[in-house]
């Protein structure tokens, strides 16, 4: 890690650097929009209730009912519903899928135009919640079209930040708001847990007791780093190889624990938002008190389905990126072969079974850390603001990994190149 930190400042890798300069500039840009209201609405304020999850993933947008309130989640939205229309349910979708990268193209060109619907609708939607009946038709196209162009600014930039920067563009503008909010989560629970106008022995339980907050935290963080680097290698040989124990290289399949990483928790989370954004706009009682007690995340029943919503994207992502029949056809195509299986069918199912298993597991370990801030909140008496864990958090761990790994990936692959030259 810090050797591939090290070649980042080396000469040869000036046009890196510029590439990480442009991601924080845009990352910077979101940060300030965060601030910025839409115009006209200075003087609203609205309890949140449902919808303090997505204003966690943004930053604090919706609670400041920014320009950039709805953030990238109608994007996230339209992917979901996307990727349902290419598993055979939609012959047109299924026909892009199979197109290689034209196909994955013009599917990204659908889920965005998608996307910009979406956000209009529920820019409307979040209009009517906030104003109230007393605003003008008017008014609310009004605000629904400043936050659909705020939704657009944000793809676009995450669309820059892919071509000309480092990582996933819209992934990175997600992390960017969750870790937005982590300065003023910390800040709350000093001041939560420390008492500084107590006794010097509360003073200093105080203390112990923040430090031991940090800590646990932290040890979070090292967890969700060890199951999300977790893989599962499958021992491949091809015919063409040689097969003594002085001859050729074992070829491996790393399968990872997770393989979904953070989307089933993404997905799940946009499900589980849908009606207490409905809620806020319907205002009617029965509703609102449905959702209250059955579709939020500190219930019961709300748990028990965001917990099969994980489950079920776990599934489904990561049968829909990995491909076990796909896998096995290359595989046999190219001459290879898993010791102990025969090619084809029996492959197809191996894959399939090694897969179904792991998946358990990484569903297993989203669930629980989704449960962490719920259980943290009904054991300690700070306030919903700080927690442990969570999906916030997950995203951030997520995020980094996967871009410090294209980082690293670009850094060795520039010096592997400048050393070949020289010889």
């Amino acid at each position: 890690m810090f050797k591939a930190m090290k070649e980042l400042f080396t000469p040869g890798n000036k046009d890196l650097r510029q590439r990480i300069y442009f991601t924080l500039a845009c990352l910077t840009v979101f940060i300030l929009g965060i601030s910025i209201r839409v115009p006209g609405t200075e003087n609203l304020t609205k309890n949140l209730g449902f919808l303090d999850l997505i204003n966690t993933i943004g930053g604090g947008a919706i609670k400041n009912f920014s320009i950039f309130a709805l953030g990238v989640m109608p994007y996230i939205t339209a992917s979901i519903i996307v990727q349902l229309l290419q598993m055979d349910i939609f012959p047109y979708f299924t026909e892009l899928a199979k197109q290689g990268h034209t196909g994955r193209q013009k599917i990204n060109q659908i889920t965005r135009y998608m996307g910009i619907a979406f956000a209009f609708v529920e820019g409307y939607a979040f209009a009517f919640a906030f104003v109230g009946k007393s605003g003008s038709p008017l008014q609310y196209m009004y605000i629904a079209t400043v936050l659909t162009a705020g939704t657009a600014l944000l793809l676009w930039m995450g669309d820059q930040i892919t071509q000309k920067g480092i990582g996933n563009g819209v992934s990175l503008i997600i992390m960017a708001g969750i870790i937005a909010t982590l300065p003023q989560m910390f800040i709350t629970a000093f001041n939560s847990l420390i008492t500084l106008d107590g006794t010097t022995q509360v003073i200093a339980l105080g203390i112990i007791k923040f430090a031991l907050f940090v800590l646990v935290y932290f040890a979070i963080v090292i967890g969700m780093i060890f199951v999300q680097e977790s893989e599962r290698r499958i021992p491949i040989q091809y015919a063409n190889k040689s097969t003594n124990a002085y001859g050729a290289s074992q070829s491996f399949m790393p399968i990872r624990v997770n393989s979904a990483g953070v989307i089933p928790v993404i997905f799940a989370s946009s499900l589980m938002a849908i009606p207490g954004i409905l809620a806020q706009v319907i205002k009617n009682d029965s509703f609102r008190l449905i959702v209250q007690k059955y579709l939020t995340y500190t219930t019961p029943v709300g748990f028990i389905l965001y917990v099969i919503f994980i489950f079920f994207f776990a599934y489904f992502y990561t049968f829909i990126q990995l491909k076990p029949e796909e896998f096995a056809k290359n595989l046999q195509d190219n001459g290879g072969y898993i010791p102990g299986i025969r090619p084809g069918e029996e492959t197809k199912e191996y894959v399939s079974r090694i897969l179904s298993r792991l998946t358990v597991l990484g569903a297993v370990f989203l669930s629980v850390i989704a449960g962490l801030p719920i259980i943290f909140s009904k054991l300690t008496s700070l306030p919903t603001s700080v927690s442990i864990g969570g999906t916030g958090l997950l995203i951030v761990v997520g995020v980094a990994l996967e871009t410090y790994k294209q980082l690293e990936g670009s850094i060795l692959t520039r010096s592997y190149k400048r050393g070949y030259s020289r010889r």
